[in-house]
């Protein structure tokens, strides 16, 4: 039997879900994956790979021998964040364990939707005394128009030691489409013991004056940072990567509380790439006493 009219209008559409993908304003997707790290008979093992959503990774690696580095690849399938979407990675090394992990792809910040809803990716690494992590991600690229936030928290325990890098390149110039608008905001905080070695707030939007200026950007597309943490020796380390690095006006090194800084500024993103490569394997043998093996994912 048909149902009044009266009883048909007094019924409302369920609820929208507060999870999963909308097309308002609202629109929140979240992804997560939690990594731990062991050693284990003198071999580091991944113990412990939780994931939600489209975000995990493949099986270890030991391209280093049994002795060496665990290798491991973060997957996220999409390639990229788009407006809503909410990543969250944390890893966990343990004392004695030594990990190294990179992606396979470069990450892709894609433009902001017609609400301009941001997207966050947050990173938690955390290294216990005698450990050691590599963080090597392949690089960011930022499409114009991207609104979002990059958040990097690492804490360190006693003598842990700790490499990693991030490369960003604004826009896509080899297609005539620079980064001229949208706002992307990255913050590092770096601690040992719970004390602050290294803490950073950059904000990128083209429409404020630093984004040009000599002071600042300097209308440069393509920037990159790499750190290390934990070098026996620091001053013998920054005459060590300016003995192998090509001299340029676009990269400088230091050291600021023990934390090793390399800073790139400049237009081409596989020059970037290459320096921090070039840092990591000269900075390698003096952190982890072994050569630089880099993971067979970045020549596929």
């Amino acid at each position: 039997m048909t149902a009044p009219l009266s009883a048909l209008s007094s019924l409302q559409p369920p609820a929208m879900p507060s999870f999963g993908h909308r097309f308002d304003a609202a629109r929140h997707w979240a992804a997560s994956l939690a990594l731990g790290f062991e050693a284990r008979a003198g071999v580091t093992r991944l113990v412990r790979a939780r994931h939600r959503g489209p975000l995990r990774v493949q099986r270890p690696f030991y391209p280093e021998g049994a002795e060496g580095a665990c290798h491991v690849y973060l997957l996220h399938p999409p390639g990229g964040l788009v407006s809503g979407d909410a990543l969250t990675i944390s890893a966990r090394v343990e004392s004695g364990a030594q990990a190294l992990l990179t992606t396979p792809a470069a990450n892709k910040l894609y433009r902001a939707d017609s609400h301009g809803v941001a997207w966050s990716q947050r990173t938690a690494l955390s290294v216990e005394p005698g450990g050691l992590l590599e963080w090597l991600p392949q690089e960011t690229i930022a499409f114009d128009g991207s609104r979002g936030e990059q958040v990097t928290q690492i804490d360190l325990a006693g003598d842990a030691r700790c490499l990693g890098w991030e490369v960003l390149a604004l826009g896509r110039p080899a297609s005539r489409l620079p980064y001229v608008s949208g706002r992307i905001e990255q913050r590092f905080r770096l601690t040992r013991d719970g004390r602050p070695l290294w803490l950073e707030r950059q904000p990128l939007d083209p429409a404020h004056p630093r984004f040009v200026g000599c002071w600042g950007q300097g209308g440069a597309s393509v920037q990159a940072t790499l750190w290390a943490v934990g070098l026996p020796d620091a001053a013998d380390a920054i005459d060590a990567v300016r003995d192998a690095l090509p001299a340029s006006p676009r990269w400088a090194v230091t050291v600021r509380n023990g934390v090793l800084l390399l800073r790139y500024l400049g237009a081409e993103r596989n020059e970037a790439w290459a320096l921090c490569r070039q840092a990591w394997a000269c900075l390698r043998p003096l952190l982890a006493g072994r050569p630089a093996q880099p993971p067979r994912i970045w020549f596929t």
